[in-house]
C-alpha cells in the first residue's frame, strides 16, 4: 500500500505508550457522548466566553452569562475537562479554553464537520452495521425512503440540507483556484461537462474565469431544477446548460456535443459510486471524448494527504457514504482510482496534488 509520508509514520508503527492507548481506547467508547457535550459547549457559547475572558470565568460565571443552571454547567465543565476542551485553575476554579477547545471553536472545517456530523449522519450511523452487511444507506432511512441520499436532498429538512451543502462545499471551494488554471490555462477549453454538478457553483466559476466556455451540468432532473434556480440572474449563466441524467442507470449516456468536446469535470462526484460503477461512468464518459478530451477527477485520495488528520477525516468519512449515502461507496486510495481508469479504457496523464485543502486532480485522457 501506497501512503503518503506523514501516513506511513502514523500507520506502520505503534505510537502509543500502553496507558496513551488505554485512555484512547475509552475516548472511542464514550465518542458519542464526547461529541455531544463538546458540541454543546459550541452551540451554548461557552467556549466562546472562556475565549474572551481574561482570567478564565468560574462555574457561576458561567451561569451568569449563558442561563443555564449550575447542574447543566457543572456537568459540562467537568466533562469537557476530561475530553480536553478547557483547563480549570485549582486555586481560582476558575476555566480557560485548551489548545483542543480552540480548534473546535474557531477552525472553519471542524465547525462544519461537526454540523455535518450531527445534522446528517448522527442518528443514521447507529445502522452502519446494516449498512456494511447490506451494501445499503440503511441509516437514511431516518430522513426517507430513497435508494440514496442525492434522490432525497431536494426533500431533506432545512438544516441537515444546510449542513449537507455547507460540508460539501466546503472542502471542494478551496481548491476551485487552482483548479480552474489547470483546466483553462494550460489548455484551450471552450466546452465542459461538469457531470454532477450539483447546484452549479463550480460551473459559475468557469463561466466567470473563461469568456469563452459553455457548460453542460450532468446531474438528476431535480438537481438541475435546483441548479437552475440558483444560477438565475448569475453573471454567465446563459453559458450554462442541464442535462437530466441517472448516472447510476448503465444505458443512460453522455450526450454527445457537436464539433467534440474538450473537458469533463468530475469533482467530489466519483466517491459517490462503487468501483463497478465507477468503470460504467467512465467508460459512458469515454464514448462522448474525442482524443482531444480530457477528463479531470477531483478527489480526496486520503493516501496522498501531507497531513495525517486529513487522512483521518477523509476514511471517516468514507463511513458516512456506508451508513447514509449509497452504501457502496468510500473516499479512495489513488490505486483504486488507477484502477477504474484502467478498467474503463483509460489513461492517467498527471495528477496534482495538495490543492487548497488536500485535493488532487487526476488528468484523464
Amino acid at each position: 500500500m501506497n501512503l503518503s509520508t506523514a501516513l506511513s509514520k502514523q500507520y506502520t508503527k505503534e505510537q502509543l505508550s500502553a496507558r496513551e492507548a488505554q485512555r484512547l481506547a475509552e475516548f472511542i467508547a464514550w465518542g458519542p457522548v464526547v461529541f455531544q457535550a463538546s458540541r454543546l459547549m459550541v452551540k451554548w457559547g461557552i467556549l466562546d466566553l472562556l475565549r474572551d475572558a481574561d482570567g478564565g470565568l468560574t462555574r457561576q460565571e458561567i451561569c451568569q452569562q449563558t442561563g443555564l443552571s449550575d447542574y447543566a454547567v457543572k456537568c459540562l465543565t467537568e466533562a469537557s475537562l476530561s475530553i480536553g476542551t478547557i483547563l480549570v485553575d485549582p486555586e481560582t476554579e476558575r476555566f480557560s479554553l485548551s489548545k483542543v477547545g480552540w480548534f473546535l471553536l474557531t477552525s472553519p472545517n471542524i465547525r462544519v464537520d461537526m454540523d455535518f456530523n450531527h445534522d446528517v449522519n448522527y442518528e443514521g450511523m447507529f445502522r452502519l452495521d446494516e449498512s456494511l452487511k447490506n451494501g445499503k444507506p440503511e441509516g437514511l432511512k431516518h430522513f426517507g425512503s430513497w435508494p440514496t441520499i442525492y434522490e432525497g436532498l431536494s426533500s431533506l429538512p432545512e438544516q441537515v440540507q444546510k449542513s449537507w451543502f455547507g460540508f460539501d462545499h466546503f472542502y471542494s471551494d478551496s481548491s476551485f483556484p487552482e483548479a480552474l488554471k489547470i483546466i483553462f490555462d494550460e489548455r484551450h477549453v471552450r466546452s465542459l461537462y461538469d457531470v454532477g454538478g450539483n447546484t452549479g457553483k463550480w460551473a459559475l466559476q468557469c463561466v466567470g474565469y473563461n469568456q469563452e466556455v459553455e457548460v453542460t451540468i450532468l446531474d438528476l432532473p431535480q438537481q438541475i431544477a435546483m441548479m437552475q434556480a440558483n444560477v438565475k440572474g448569475q453573471e454567465g449563466a446563459e453559458r450554462i446548460s442541464g442535462y437530466g441524467i441517472n448516472l447510476l442507470d448503465p444505458d443512460a449516456l453522455f450526450p454527445q456535443r457537436e464539433g467534440g468536446l474538450d473537458a469533463i469535470w468530475m469533482s467530489q462526484f466519483l466517491d459517490c459510486f462503487s468501483m463497478d460503477e465507477i468503470v460504467g461512468i467512465l467508460r459512458r464518459a469515454k464514448a462522448a471524448m474525442t482524443l482531444e478530451t480530457r477528463i479531470y477527477i477531483m478527489e480526496t485520495l486520503w493516501d496522498r494527504q501531507r497531513y495525517e488528520t486529513a487522512a483521518f477525516c477523509l476514511t471517516m468519512t468514507s463511513l458516512y457514504f456506508t451508513a447514509m449515502a449509497n452504501g457502496n461507496s468510500k473516499m479512495y486510495h489513488t490505486e483504486d482510482m488507477a484502477q477504474c481508469i484502467k478498467e474503463a479504457g483509460l489513461e492517467i496523464e498527471q495528477i496534482y496534488d495538495h490543492l487548497g485543502m488536500g485535493h488532487s486532480i487526476i488528468v484523464v485522457k
